[in-house]
């Protein structure tokens, strides 16, 4: 992935647009503009060709001509930084994690839109507004949260004496070795991929008590003895519990990884369940029976400090400044977002991808799935926002974008002490805090 500076590329501006009035329906507009919507590939293949129905249904109302462009997450940040740089791209663009801060002067103020949504949907989680929001500002719209949670395998963790899911990290521990020794690891990635990795290494680091920063966000105290504790749990987890060549995994590999039985458990979405139960003659067990009735789902234990505070990747449509149609974009966003539409993707997404705001936990949807998907319902509440305990500002930002949390514990698994992984992590992070 592309490190982003935060000095010097943020250089194109624009005149806002208006918000246009009206409510949920297809709004109108005097001239027809083409619109250009860059996101990434869904993991759940069918909420993809959902959305293209829905721009499809809103392009043959309005005679507009919106087209939905979808790449690999971990290629999103080159291209919105190549579209900022040249002036010219996608006119929204979805941002995950609080990029929106990061890119804050290439984005136009959708302040309108953000408060509409929240006066009609329920309120946004804190997570997703902190992504979003900077000051009275909204930079981006919140579109939603990614539920992340530990598929497992029920009859393996059965197997070695677990009939419930664990309650703490130790006991996480405890089952992953007796697995690996009857050669059915955990499988969880250390890589540079957008969703797996930080959505483990930020809350293991805060379970024990370690934070990048102070509240204020501008002094860095990541070297202590929670993240020392921390990076040493890990280390163990991992030699004793966890796949070793999982690495470098990116998103799709512990998927994969999980649907070919090589692995007992994986944090990530829904999607591994989904996909299993959708293509049931595809991913099947050691038996040749469907996997997906052997799967469920569990939040990360809690850890020395209790319960442990989740990370969801957020996600936000933004506007670009340098888009010719700010007021074609904020309309047909309107649109999107409006509780009929959104609903539509929503009920396909079944749980992998959840609403930004909170009224979305009462759809009747959640009564009509399986009960290995029910936990997705409330998996967003008390997620922390990177930059924890200081505010989720642009350097959070490029502190996730280079991945330096994550690289604490690649650095430790692979053989640097605990105490040297921390250090190096500490002086990286007043590279960008401090400087």
């Amino acid at each position: 992935m592309t490190t982003i500076s935060r000095r010097g590329f943020l250089k194109t501006s624009s005149a806002l647009g208006l918000l246009a009035a009206g409510g949920g329906g297809a709004p109108a507009f005097a001239q027809p503009a083409k619109l250009h919507l860059l996101q990434w590939v869904d993991f759940i293949p069918e909420g993809d060709a959902e959305l293209r129905r829905l721009i499809a249904e809103y392009n043959k109302q309005m005679k507009m001509d919106v087209t939905l462009e979808t790449i690999n997450a971990n290629d999103l940040q080159a291209r919105i930084t190549a579209a900022i740089q040249s002036g010219s791209g996608a006119d929204i663009i979805l941002m995950l994690h609080n990029w929106p801060h990061l890119y804050a002067n290439a984005l136009a103020d959708v302040s309108e839109l953000a408060e509409w949504k929240a006066r009609d949907q329920g309120g946004y989680y804190p997570h997703n507004e902190a992504a979003a929001r900077a000051g009275a500002r909204w930079l981006g719209l919140p579109w939603g949260t990614g539920g992340i949670l530990i598929a497992y395998r029920r009859s393996w963790f059965a197997e070695v004496g677990a009939s419930e899911p664990p309650r703490t990290l130790e006991e996480y521990r405890r089952i992953g070795v007796a697995l690996k020794k009857k050669g059915k690891p955990v499988g969880q990635t250390l890589g540079h991929t957008f969703g797996d990795a930080p959505a483990w290494t930020y809350p293991l680091t805060w379970t024990f008590g370690g934070t990048e920063t102070d509240p204020s966000g501008k002094r860095v105290v990541l070297n202590g003895k929670g993240t020392i504790e921390a990076v040493k749990w890990m280390v163990a987890f991992w030699k004793d519990a966890c796949d070793e060549g999982a690495l470098a995994w990116d998103d799709t590999n512990n998927n994969r990884a999980f649907h070919a039985g090589e692995i007992s458990a994986t944090l990530n979405g829904a999607s591994i369940y989904i996909f299993a139960k959708r293509n049931p003659d595809k991913i099947k067990d050691a038996a040749g029976q469907p996997m997906w009735r052997d799967i469920s789902h569990f939040s990360i234990p809690d850890g020395p400090l209790g319960r442990t505070a989740p990370y969801k990747v957020a996600f936000s449509h933004a506007i670009m400044k340098y888009s010719k149609h700010q007021k074609a974009a904020r309309e047909f966003l309107k649109w999107l977002h409006a509780k009929e539409q959104f609903g539509r993707w929503f009920e396909i997404e079944e749980g992998y991808s959840v609403g930004a705001t909170t009224v979305w936990e009462n759809h009747p949807m959640w009564a009509k799935i399986d009960d290995a998907l029910r936990p997705f319902r409330t998996a967003p509440r008390g997620a922390r926002m990177i930059g924890y305990a200081g505010p989720p500002t642009a350097k959070a930002s490029e502190a996730l974008t280079k991945y330096i949390i994550t690289d604490m514990y690649a650095k430790a698994v692979q053989g640097l002490s605990a105490e040297d992984a921390v250090k190096w992590a500490e002086g990286e992070l007043k590279k960008i805090y401090e400087d």
